[in-house]
């Protein structure tokens, strides 16, 4: 049915405009990493309070004739939700969206690269913050660093490329890696991309106490450094893929590229921010690192029409912070960071 009211494109309060949704298709993950859950997992939401894949396409489609352009799904871990590969097939098959892109750990994409290419989707994001087996398995408590390797060759199989290499970087547990990790573009035709690491909620502390190691933030310039120090000066880059907020660097010949993601250092981080959440359980979240949320599960189960699906979109597109404002002391309580997908 058409609207009955203007279709308002998404610029929010300070002139952005949001064309990015990053969607948690689940809370669940496969494993425990120490910077985002406690070893014994965390309370679930019950399967009936998570959006059915069929209430996620149909937000996805609403914001598409708002001007959405780019879908990244995420978790907790994407893959352990069944029929994620209907949903990249139905979301593109959605007039408007131009990419679809999916954050895993990969430790599942041996079985399912192939069929997701196929359904639509474009590239992955690989967590991987060591190249070191027994360390990967102390980060992650339960992950296995040679499934990982085969989940990236799976994807590059696939044609989902260029795979980016997502790193958290946290002073004593990985930071003695950094020149090592950079040093795999020189060969690779990959992106790794460098994160500072961010506070989020109580349960990052509980995470440290739980283990031997020791997370530290190290930020961004400081990885840079070292990366310069090491394998030479680090050359500005372009790249079409994405729409995210890294800053791209080639070293000299390298055949993969060198990124830096820096919410806490750069004053500037948010002042291009084009993206909002969609939570696993259906609510539109307009910055990451605030609490601020707006319910899209209750409109869509009450019967709602597209029309007040519109209308939440604004209402969260309205209350999007200029910037996440940690260094004032706010950051995140009410959520974990498996149940916003990062």
């Amino acid at each position: 049915m058409a609207s009955s009211i203007p279709v308002r494109p998404l610029i929010d309060p300070f002139q952005r405009s949001i064309s990015y949704l990053r969607v948690s298709v689940t809370d669940r993950c496969n494993l425990r990493c120490v910077y985002c859950m406690p070893e014994q997992g965390v309370p679930f939401v019950p399967h009936q309070e998570i959006l059915t894949l069929e209430e996620i396409a149909r937000i996805i489609r609403v914001a598409a004739g708002m001007g959405l352009r780019r879908v990244r799904l995420t978790g907790g871990e994407p893959l352990v939700r069944k029929g994620i590969v209907n949903l990249v097939r139905w979301i593109g098959q959605t007039p408007g969206i131009e990419d679809i892109s999916l954050t895993t750990n990969a430790m599942l994409l041996p079985s399912c690269a192939h069929e997701l290419a196929t359904a639509g989707l474009r590239r992955v994001n690989v967590s991987l913050d060591t190249l070191r087996p027994e360390r990967f398995r102390q980060i992650t408590r339960r992950g296995d660093l040679p499934a990982v390797m085969a989940g990236i060759a799976a994807a590059r199989a696939a044609g989902l490329s260029p795979v980016k290499l997502n790193v958290v970087v946290m002073r004593q547990v990985n930071d003695d890696e950094i020149v090592e990790i950079a040093r795999t573009t020189q060969g690779e035709d990959w992106q790794v991309r460098f994160i500072e690491l961010m506070p989020f909620m109580e349960e990052q502390e509980t995470c440290i106490r739980d283990t031997s190691l020791v997370p530290g933030f190290v930020p961004s310039q400081e990885v840079k450094r070292q990366i310069e120090g090491a394998l030479g000066p680090l050359e500005p880059a372009e790249t079409n893929t994405g729409g995210g907020p890294a800053r791209y660097y080639r070293l000299p010949g390298a055949r993969g590229l060198i990124g830096f993601i820096s919410p806490l250092s750069e004053a500037q981080f948010c002042a291009t921010c084009n993206r909002m959440r969609l939570t696993a359980d259906g609510k539109i979240r307009p910055c990451l690192l605030t609490d601020q949320e707006v319910d899209m599960k209750q409109t869509l189960r009450q019967g709602g029409s597209d029309d007040d699906l519109r209308q939440r979109i604004l209402a969260a597109l309205d209350s999007k912070p200029d910037a996440h404002h940690l260094g004032d002391g706010n950051r995140p309580r009410q959520r974990r960071m498996a149940q916003i997908g990062g």
